[in-house]
């Protein structure tokens, strides 16, 4: 987010510093070295309908590096795999009878047309599906898909959850075709933002990484003051684009208020297994899982979508279990994990040779994305800027979608579209502060 907003500004001819507490740029959508090539920590995939990133993939030059690729869906049922990727497949799908797909493809058709998404707030996600697609169906269907994503906290979370879900994952799918297609940009996340950086060095842009800030206060003449790495500095404009939480320990009052802090938002956070191997271990890009045996909740064969020349030959799948920020699972020993998920993987392909893993890697994020409750949207905290050189632009406010890069690019773009003018002009100082909208996303 903070980068793509960096790139927008400096190709406004602003001078532009940004500064990423890490020692290496890209959040959630960093990378990793795996051994002989570099691949994203996380995995990231694009649909054919992220419109927006593609745009953006575009406009930094690195179009003609996407890739797309037919993939497959599968699902773990009753220690059985199941194909789920053209009609026939559907049809056949044991686990499911024939009243149960029907209702399973209303329930589609009917959360794909619903455009109120406030009302699905105040319902369960579980009762909703329960009620519109049947007991049977949400057993064997449904609630893999919210154990994928969410682990055992889907029983805390609205519809909004599935409405959103269910716009972004069957919009990857070709309706003329049938068939499911993702994309990715060669050499991954890493290529993204090597490129964002060219970029932005190039027209001026400094990039300050490993650098922690202390402390924004407001000047009280113009401007803003940054306190990082203990030294103090002057901007003209702040951008902010960090968590609530962070933003509410080290930002002066003077700056920003805090609507409806009530509460910090609960934060899902993911353990990730990867596996380096030398042989596949699934056809498909996603395989849901409803076995309670099981301690990760999905796999992801990466390599089904990117080609494993770009990963030295070898193939990269991902074992996620999404838990609560607060699960002490998420500071449990490497070893520890990495035993657990292999006797997982272990028993749910007993057939694979196991001589083909190369390595084993436990990655872990702490705030993946926000824990979307019952009136989720009443919950968020605003951020209502309180300087006219200051401006709150984060993930926080996202309520009726999932976190992902085509919404955080959305994101990126309406903020630009409102706010370019004031990043642009001197600030008016006799401007009443009273009529100043917020400044967050």
């Amino acid at each position: 987010m903070g980068m793509a907003l960096a790139y927008r500004l400096v190709g406004d001819g602003h001078q532009v510093h940004v500064i990423e507490r890490e020692s290496q740029l890209g959040g959630l959508a960093t990378w990793y070295d795996f051994g002989g090539f570099d691949w994203d920590r996380f995995y990231h995939v694009i649909l054919p309908t992220d419109l927006e990133l593609i745009q953006f993939v575009n406009d930094i030059g690195l179009g003609e590096k996407l890739r797309w690729q037919e993939t497959q869906t599968g699902f773990y049922v009753d220690q059985k795999f199941h194909s789920l990727n053209d009609t026939l497949d559907f049809i056949k799908f044991p686990p499911l009878s024939i009243w149960g797909k029907f209702r399973l493809a209303l329930t589609i058709l009917y959360c794909a047309r619903i455009n109120n998404w406030r009302r699905l707030e105040k319902i369960l996600v579980e009762d909703w599906l329960i009620r519109v697609s049947g007991r049977s169906t949400y057993e064997k269907m449904w609630k893999p898909l919210l154990l994928a994503k969410l682990g055992e906290n889907y029983k805390r979370v609205s519809a909004v959850f599935i409405w959103s879900y269910i716009k972004r994952l069957f919009s990857a799918r070709d309706s003329s075709a049938q068939k499911e297609q993702m994309g990715h940009v060669s050499g991954g996340y890493k290529a993204v933002f090597q490129r964002l950086v060219e970029c932005i060095n190039a027209r001026g842009g400094v990039i300050h990484c490993g650098s922690n800030v202390q402390k924004i206060s407001a000047d009280k003449n113009a401007g803003i003051w940054l306190e990082r790495d203990y030294k103090r500095e002057h901007f003209d404009k702040i951008v902010f684009t960090s968590p609530v939480n962070i933003l509410r320990n080290i930002c002066d009052p003077e700056l920003v208020k805090i609507e409806n802090d009530q509460r910090d938002v609960e934060y899902l956070g993911v353990i990730c297994m990867v596996l380096i191997t030398h042989k596949p271990i699934v056809p498909y890009y996603v395989l849901n899982i409803a076995d309670q045996r099981i301690p990760f909740t999905g796999v992801v064969g990466m390599s089904t979508v990117v080609d494993p020349k770009e990963t030295a030959g070898r193939h990269v799948t991902y074992f996620p279990k999404y838990v609560l920020s607060t699960d002490p699972l998420l500071g449990a020993k490497e070893a520890e994990l990495r035993e657990t998920f292999m006797r997982g993987a272990r028993l749910m392909f007993p057939d694979y040779d196991w001589s083909a893993v190369e390595s084993i890697h436990i990655n872990r994020a702490i705030k993946v994305q926000p824990l979307q409750v019952l009136d989720y949207s009443t919950l968020v905290p605003r951020c209502v800027t309180e300087h006219p050189d200051f401006f709150v632009l984060n993930t926080s406010q996202f309520v009726n979608n999932t976190l992902n890069n085509n919404a955080v690019i959305h994101s990126v773009n309406e903020f630009w579209s409102q706010y370019r003018h004031r990043l642009t002009e001197e600030a008016d100082r006799s401007v009443d502060l009273s009529e100043i909208k917020s400044a967050s996303a």
